[in-house]
């Protein structure tokens, strides 16, 4: 297994220090392999995607653009 090391804030240190019940590295551990599945899904679902990056990214323009509208924070 490789090791890694983490920089976390002071506010965080000082509950991590609080809690020392708690495994930590496997508080990390599991949230790594949660974010790690989402990462493989996603990449599952583009492999066969025909849009293109610029595609993807104006559909994401024109999506917020119509929930702005549709709560009206723009006309």
């Amino acid at each position: 297994m490789t090791n890694m090391t983490l920089a976390v804030s002071g506010d965080l240190h000082k509950i991590m220090r609080k809690h020392k019940e708690v495994k930590w590295s496997e508080v990390a551990r599991q949230a790594l392999w949660q974010h790690a599945r989402k990462i493989e899904l996603i990449d599952r679902l583009l492999s066969k995607s025909k849009l293109t990056e610029e595609d993807a990214l104006d559909i994401g323009r024109k999506i917020k653009l119509a929930v702005a509208k549709r709560h009206g924070l723009v006309q």
